[in-house]
């Protein structure tokens, strides 16, 4: 196992990671999907209706409930915030991260996007027949 599989097995174990229909029924509930993908990975492929987009590089101070660069969205702590990337494997990594800013409530979805798109959930934009794979892009 590499170091990086052998760390995301241990951040992953203090989130409560959603399926996509678990994510997509957590936003008709009220929570906050955010897409962290970079912009050619949005593009190319689509994004879900209703996500809020944040580049990775500024997603704590986004989301940050108490900074003054925050969207209006990050209105509490104890938000509900369900991360996305393309596959899965950054966004856990960043849900981490906002737990340990005091995001209680952060967590990500299982398989990122892509997953997503697999099981023919709502998306906007290109719908790619056969989606890169992680050669194509990072595995963010």
């Amino acid at each position: 196992m590499s170091a990086i599989e052998k760390l995301l097995d241990g951040k992953r174990t203090r989130l409560e990671r959603l399926s996509p229909a678990e994510a997509l029924h957590a936003q008709e509930e009220g929570a906050l999907l955010v897409d962290t993908r970079p912009v050619v990975n949005r593009e190319a492929e689509g994004e879900i209706p209703g996500a809020l987009v944040i580049d990775r590089n500024v997603l704590e101070w986004r989301l940050d409930p108490s900074s003054p660069d925050r969207v209006p969205e990050a209105d509490a702590a104890d938000r509900h915030i369900v991360l996305f990337c393309n596959e899965g494997y950054a966004s856990s990594l960043a849900a981490v991260q906002l737990q340990e800013l005091g995001l209680t409530r952060a967590t990500d979805m299982v398989g990122g996007f892509r997953a997503w798109r697999a099981r023919g959930l709502p998306t906007t934009g290109p719908a790619l027949h056969d989606a890169p794979g992680p050669e194509a892009a990072h595995r963010g």
